[in-house]
């Protein structure tokens, strides 16, 4: 949808742990068309096997493409249950930008949760070691490299154990359980498209002054 009269479904599916991000697999695993029964739609971006949570699938190429633009930087929430209670330095570090092996993680928002969200439980419950206390964080990232925040928890000492997609943009979980989805009203499809384009009006002037050469890794 260049506009709303775009006709092409956009959904919001709530991926449980252990689906992979695809309508096939050949090695007989739980897939997307386990759960999601509309013809002509296909994930916009991917969560791996072991996390949760949001994902967007819609019919739009022209879609598709804005939100797995890495140069967007079209922003995506995550719910995420850490080994350990991060002190104020370790959430600057994650806030700031963290030195990983493919380069410097741009800047996040970082919140410490006082109380766990409200979610339900995994299906394959997380290993926690009693001795070890642990808590959440909201993050909130305008990039999307390989297992990006499972890294960036691990490189400021408190590894993930439970990782859940809260929001893409303006559209959330809230409302969905694990394994249903829903297609989104014009309203919410409008709001989506809004948050792109915004996003790719911010990220222009930026990569405009970018160098040519070899993109970064990453």
């Amino acid at each position: 949808m260049d506009g709303v009269g775009d006709s092409e479904p956009v959904v919001r599916f709530w991926k449980p742990h252990g689906v992979m991000t695809a309508f096939t697999d050949h090695e007989g695993r739980e897939t997307l068309a386990d759960y999601i029964d509309v013809p002509g739609i296909y994930a916009a971006g991917r969560l791996d096997r072991d996390s949760e949570g949001l994902l967007v699938l819609t019919g739009s190429k022209r879609l598709r493409g804005l939100l797995m633009d890495p140069g967007i930087g079209h922003p995506r929430t995550y719910l995420v249950q850490v080994e350990g209670i991060p002190d104020r330095g370790a959430l600057e570090r994650l806030a700031s930008g963290v030195e990983l092996k493919d380069g410097s993680t741009l800047p996040t928002q970082v919140e410490r949760l006082v109380e766990p969200p409200l979610l339900p439980p995994r299906r394959v419950p997380i290993r926690v070691r009693r001795s070890v206390p642990d808590c959440w964080l909201r993050i909130r990232l305008t990039e999307g490299r390989n297992r990006q925040v499972r890294r960036m928890t691990a490189a400021v000492g408190h590894p993930t154990l439970r990782l859940v997609r809260e929001a893409i943009g303006p559209v959330t979980i809230d409302g969905l359980t694990p394994g249903e989805w829903q297609a989104l009203d014009d309203h919410d499809v409008a709001a989506l498209w809004s948050s792109v384009r915004r996003a790719e009006s911010t990220s222009r002037p930026a990569r405009a002054q970018r160098p040519r050469g070899p993109r970064w890794p990453g």
